[in-house]
């Protein structure tokens, strides 16, 4: 069986439970955070391991994933010789992510100073560049009111885009701090520069720290919130959807349960281009 977006989605249809805290109580040991919690969830999904006990989940996740993430660096997991993903947990609605010091990524690439030696290492290190997922789980009280999967080239632009704004600032910004007689890296609001990319989605504060729009607000028109429901949206590029294997298509798409659309979106580097991409839309 392959381990891909496609299956972790039709797997989170058959378990239909978005409720994290009877998800830990029943089959994980002592992970009480609701964001760790979630970051099994998404690992149990795209590994078919929902209802194995902890330390059979622990087995199959070394069957299934190269990396599984270190927290101070991305990307949070990398399926074997596939895609790698970066899972963020929001409690407000529609509030923007948290990229910390690293900007947005279309692509996880090896030679990005934020990844670890052993991360370049992983699948037999002789990768340059892997496709990635973000994954925004919107959960307060332990419920997940959505999941979005967002494939990285419908979201972000190409690295360059903001490499190109931050190494002028943070070389403006560490002249500033030693001015002040502050050490490199303080959390200091100097201020902040919006609209980095094309997309005008970016804002990079001027302390190194980046965020960025939440997708759940830039594709509003595509993704309408169902109140008192759990919705799963996921938008990736045609293309990408076509090369998962065909069986997996084929049951997601007989799915009851699971829309899935042709759609157009900007692209991330023009936006006055439009790339076709996939909606796939679970509301239970």
């Amino acid at each position: 069986m392959a381990n891909n977006i496609l299956r972790a989605i039709l797997n989170i249809a058959s378990y239909r439970n978005n409720n994290l805290k009877s998800y830990a109580s029943t089959y994980l040991n002592r992970i009480n955070a609701v964001g760790e919690q979630l970051e099994f969830y998404i690992k149990d999904a795209i590994a078919s391991s929902f209802k194995l006990p902890q330390n059979k989940k622990e087995e199959e996740y070394a069957k299934v994933f190269s990396w599984l993430g270190n927290q101070n660096h991305p990307p949070d997991i990398i399926i074997k010789n596939s895609d790698a993903f970066e899972i963020k947990k929001i409690e407000s609605l529609k509030s923007a992510l948290a990229l910390n010091s690293s900007p947005p990524k279309n692509k996880l690439l090896a030679d990005d100073i934020r990844i670890t030696a052993d991360c370049k290492k992983c699948d037999g290190g002789n990768w340059k560049e892997k496709e990635l997922f973000y994954v925004i789980g919107n959960a307060k009280g332990g419920i997940v009111n959505y999941l979005f999967f967002v494939h990285g080239t419908c979201y972000a632009a190409e690295h360059k885009v903001y490499e190109e704004v931050h190494a002028p600032i943070k070389k403006e910004v560490d002249s500033v701090l030693d001015s002040l007689g502050l050490e490199k890296g303080e959390t200091v609001e100097l201020g902040k520069v919006k609209r980095v990319d094309p997309l005008g989605i970016t804002e990079l504060r001027i302390r190194g720290m980046w965020s960025i729009e939440n997708p759940i607000n830039i594709f509003k028109d595509l993704c309408k919130l169902k109140d008192n429901k759990f919705n799963l949206f996921a938008i990736l590029r045609k293309e990408k959807y076509l090369s998962y294997p065909k069986d997996d298509i084929k049951e997601i798409e007989s799915n009851k349960d699971i829309s899935v659309k042709d759609v157009k979106i900007k692209d991330p580097n023009n936006p006055a281009k439009l790339v076709e991409a996939k909606l796939i839309t679970l509301v239970v």
